[in-house]
């Protein structure tokens, strides 16, 4: 599908180092995805990893988001660092990536673990108690669903 051009070229992030950095802060995305002409988005807790260049998510073992996927695995991932809105000014500060790629449902119970670490490492802020907590053994793999967009193309821009 042809990308357009960005209108505002001093707001494009094209430092590959910045938007990973984003990625990388990020809590959640909204996450778009299209079933023939009926479109859904939904905002989901995330966790990037850089290495295999990929969003994790997880999710129920049946729902809508699986309906969507399993009928067309082409999506894409908004992720924002909300700045503010500057009072006064009519204007809002923030950096946002658009991560399009193709989402599937990890079965490797190998990649799920990595998937379950990445995610905790980056919602966490001490990842070793939710550990401790909730051990991750194969059983418990078996059951949950992890989601993995493979990102094809990043798009970034700012207003700071």
């Amino acid at each position: 599908m042809p990308r357009y051009h960005m209108c505002r070229k001093d707001r494009e992030i094209t430092d590959p180092a910045e938007m990973t950095q984003i990625l990388s802060q990020g809590k959640f995305a909204t996450v778009a995805l299209c079933r023939g002409d009926e479109p859904y988005l939904v905002a989901l807790n995330y966790g990037f990893d850089p290495g295999r260049n990929c969003l994790y998510f997880h999710c129920a073992g049946k729902g809508l988001k699986l309906d969507f996927i399993r009928a067309n695995p082409q999506a894409c991932a908004l992720v924002v660092d909300d700045r503010g809105y500057v009072q006064t000014e009519c204007d809002h500060h923030y950096r946002s990536v658009v991560a399009w790629g193709e989402m599937n449902v990890v079965d490797d119970l190998a990649d799920k673990r990595n998937a379950i670490d990445v995610m905790q490492r980056q919602l966490e802020e001490d990842p070793k108690v939710v550990r401790e907590k909730m051990p991750v053994n194969d059983d418990a793999l078996l059951k949950v669903v992890i989601l993995s967009l493979s990102i094809r193309e990043l798009t970034a821009k700012k207003n700071t």
